[in-house]
């Protein structure tokens, strides 16, 4: 018996420690596990409830041992799942050439069990030492009633997920020495949120940045498309150089200001040139929400609906545009923000400003306007939708579809089937404020060729009003109160959206400050001014 796991099992007090296990559903396994497959029914004899501290100690201390001695089949058959497992634990040995292993468990928390695994990782004659915690969980077999591991692909190691598995072997992507736009040299370390972006660029470009390829313990993922999670280098490549658009300077404060708000994302650029200054996230998940995210953009959206309105000749920003109490539009009734009072003298820049739903709802209706005009104005003045946007990292172009309907007026309030990420708000407001759309990007296209898409923009009439309405929002309007204070020439606009289910409103902003743009959303952040204001604003304080 191996003494020191026992006692640690057993002896153990409450406590918790990092590490991915879940405690998700049982399943339904082979024999070889005892706990499934030809067992039938629970038998007479057979345990329910809660495992105890012996079955704890005694399971995880079986399962380890076998961990260690690489017998993968036995230590699977520890597991509630052995026909996930047994792979996995495989791989550990044999593709990731991981050796030596040494499990020391920490102190027990009821039947979760948090352990240090440290080993030696070797390939081509070099070895490196590897450590990291996790934690696994012990629970009760569904047929047989034994006390088995709950099997989780991050009991392996945290940074698994279902269809991971670990490599060793010289790197697919030589690595890269990722650089701002003045030369400044960017990390994950130095910059979090950079980390799912840096390992998309290396995918893109490591081998178009003329480095050599390193020899790295890595997690490879299931999804396609998705590069190596490199965690363990045991040959430094030679980095090859690459100039980014990012400015260290506006991403050091979108970093600093999304940590504020879970869920929260928001881009910066330059409207002038289109080049990418900030992409940040603050999000458990890892998903870069800022250029991916699908999500309702709420009163934002008012930029594009207040273009369409004075490119079709509806109004213009000091035309009519009365704000009641609520509209009604094939059965559906919009209302404004609570506390808002109507007026039915208002023009256009009033109703913006306020951000006034029922004003645009009543407009969205008049000659020559028709389903498609939203969709039409999204797609050829502000290149949004056309799924062609060549960025230099995944990214989402927008979604306005054409809909009849009450979407129709719910779309030009930026709910219904409207889709946008902060990327393509921070472009949209480049666009109203310059009249050209300058497809946004974060690598040069010169650098590997790739043609970025066009629009005819905006006529230079309709960009001039666009930009006094937001000028007036951030000097008199919603987002007066955020703005406040920042230096130059400044626009805003403020947007809220409601998620069916969600208690509270996703939070949008987008403003400029100068030459840079920046929208913000945060997940169930409230009104705009809640949560993306104060993100939108620190950006913008930074770069403006």
């Amino acid at each position: 018996m191996r003494r020191g796991v026992r006692t640690g099992l057993v002896g153990g007090v409450l406590a918790v420690m990092v590490g991915g296990a879940g405690y998700g559903t049982y399943n339904i396994v082979t024999a070889l596990s005892g706990d499934g497959g030809g067992g039938g029914a629970r038998t007479a004899s057979a345990k329910s409830g809660t495992p105890g501290p012996d079955e704890v100690g005694e399971t995880t201390e079986k399962f380890f041992t076998a961990w260690e001695n690489g017998d993968a089949v036995t230590a699977a058959s520890y597991t509630n799942n052995d026909g996930a497992a047994e792979p996995l634990l495989t791989a550990f040995g044999e593709d990731a050439r991981i050796t030596g292993v040494r499990i020391t468990p920490g102190k027990v928390s009821g039947t979760t069990v948090p352990f240090t695994v440290k080993a030696k990782v070797s390939h081509g004659g070099t070895s490196e030492p590897l450590s990291y915690r996790s934690e696994l969980t012990v629970v009760r077999g569904v047929t047989t009633g034994r006390a088995l591991v709950d099997w989780e692909p991050s009991v392996v190691h945290p940074e698994l997920k279902e269809g991971d598995t670990l490599v060793t072997e010289e790197s697919a992507d030589p690595p890269i020495e990722a650089v701002d736009r003045a030369g400044a040299v960017l990390t994950k370390e130095k910059y979090p949120s950079l980390g799912p972006v840096l390992d998309q660029l290396r995918a893109r470009y490591g081998d178009k940045a003329g480095g050599e390829p390193a020899v790295e313990l890595a997690v490879r993922h299931a999804a396609d498309g998705t590069p190596d999670t490199p965690l363990l280098t045991l040959a430094e490549g030679e980095p090859g150089r690459l100039r980014t658009t990012i400015s260290a300077r506006v991403q050091a404060a979108a970093e600093k200001a999304v940590r504020g708000h879970d869920d929260s994302s928001v881009v910066a650029v330059k409207p002038s040139t289109g080049e990418v200054l900030a992409v940040a996230n603050h999000r458990g998940d890892g998903f870069n929400a800022a250029f991916q995210g699908q999500v309702a953009p709420g009163s934002t959206m008012k930029i594009i609906t207040a273009a369409m309105l004075i490119d079709n000749g509806v109004t213009s920003m000091n035309g009519p545009a009365p704000c009641p109490d609520r509209a009604t539009w094939q059965s559906q009734t919009f209302e404004n923000l609570t506390g808002m009072p109507p007026n039915g003298n208002a023009t256009l820049a009033n109703s913006f400003l306020r951000s006034c739903n029922t004003a645009f709802v009543k407009l969205v209706d008049e000659k020559p306007l028709t389903d498609a005009s939203l969709t039409a104005e999204a797609e050829e003045r502000f290149g949004l939708g056309r799924d062609d946007w060549q960025t230099g990292i995944a990214s989402f172009d927008g979604r306005v579809p054409a809909s009849g309907g009450p979407d129709r007026a719910a779309n030009a309030i930026g709910q219904g089937q409207v889709q946008m990420s902060p990327l393509n708000m921070a472009s949209v407001t480049a666009t109203a404020i310059t009249g050209a759309f300058r497809q946004p990007y974060l690598v040069s296209p010169d650098l590997d060729g790739r043609r970025l898409a066009t629009a005819k923009g905006l006529p230079g009439g309709t960009a001039a009003q666009l930009k006094q309405m937001m000028r007036l929002t951030a000097t008199q309007g919603t987002a007066a109160g955020i703005m406040s204070g920042l230096g130059g020439d400044i626009g805003a606009k403020t947007g809220s959206a409601e998620v069916d289910g969600q208690e509270a409103p996703n939070s949008w902003f987008t403003g400029f400050r100068g030459d840079v743009a920046a929208a913000a959303m945060s997940e169930k952040g409230g009104h705009g001014g809640d949560a993306a204001g104060p993100i939108v604003r620190a950006v913008l304080a930074a770069g403006g």
